[in-house]
């Protein structure tokens, strides 16, 4: 009987299932690892680089917050306008009854002494007080407010307008910005003044000068007679009075609850 013979060959091996990866695959596979580990690294930068910048900038709008905000000035340039349209309305359109704010000093009107510092005589009368009316208005304004203003530029003007009509004849009329040019001067420098040996230095190098200027530009704020006169006066006293202003209320006590202007300007 004849014998059978099996012959057994090995299973062929799981290795050989797979085919090799050729050179060309394995350069691929390569180049996509290196991408994307780049691509990770610059959103890596990115990130980094995005929350630098979002701290600088949280950091400048902290420190813009943290600048002091200067007083907006509104209120000189509604003195201006107001002196400006009643000279249009005096002069140009020649409304008679301008003439009756004018202060009369035979027979004064009590809101006189207050409407007469928005009048002047001629053209280069009321050029030269507004000019200095802004300068040193808007120095007032930025430093103790628009309340502040009105009430130096009245108050000063006004208290001018007093003093002259109880000193000048009885022939006089009185009209213009003049008494409260020098008392918004004096508030200006007042009110900045310090204990500095710079600011002192500064105050006499430049009030000398400043005061010179505003005595040439101050023209026809009396009419005596027929005739324009300089009022040294109303001048003279406008500083008094400014100075004066500046001194009371330096003097009135704040509370530690009341916003005086000084607090709140250094809280900001």
């Amino acid at each position: 009987m004849a014998q059978q013979q099996l012959l057994l060959l090995p299973a062929p091996s799981r290795a050989f299932s797979k085919p090799l990866p050729s050179q060309s695959t394995t350069l691929a596979s390569l180049s996509l690892r290196q991408h994307i580990s780049v691509s990770a690294a610059a959103r890596r930068g990115l990130l980094r680089c995005g929350m630098k910048r979002s701290g600088f900038v949280a950091e400048l709008e902290i420190a813009k917050d943290k600048q002091p905000q200067s007083r907006r000035a509104n209120g000189i340039f509604w003195i201006l306008l107001l002196n400006f349209g009643i000279y249009v309305a005096d002069h140009m359109f020649q409304i008679r009854e301008i003439k009756a704010l004018y202060l009369y000093h035979a027979l004064p009107t009590w809101y006189q002494f207050v409407t007469s510092t928005f009048c002047h005589a001629n053209w280069n009368h009321l050029s030269s007080n507004l000019f200095f009316v802004y300068i040193f208005g808007k120095l007032v304004e930025e430093e103790e407010g628009n309340f502040a203003l009105w009430m130096s530029y009245i108050l000063t003007g006004a208290g001018a307008n007093l003093i002259s009509w109880l000193v000048l004849p009885t022939s006089s009329v009185s009209l213009g910005a003049s008494g409260a040019v020098f008392g918004l001067f004096t508030i200006s420098v007042l009110v900045k003044m310090s204990w500095d040996w710079r600011k002192i230095l500064e105050v006499l190098i430049l009030g000398q000068f400043v005061v010179d200027k505003v005595m040439e530009a101050a023209r026809a704020t009396t009419i005596t007679g027929q005739s324009f006169q300089v009022n040294n006066i109303a001048h003279v006293s406008g500083a008094l009075i400014g100075a004066a202003l500046v001194f009371l209320v330096s003097r009135i006590p704040f509370s530690s609850n009341d916003d005086s202007p000084k607090t709140t300007k250094e809280s900001k």
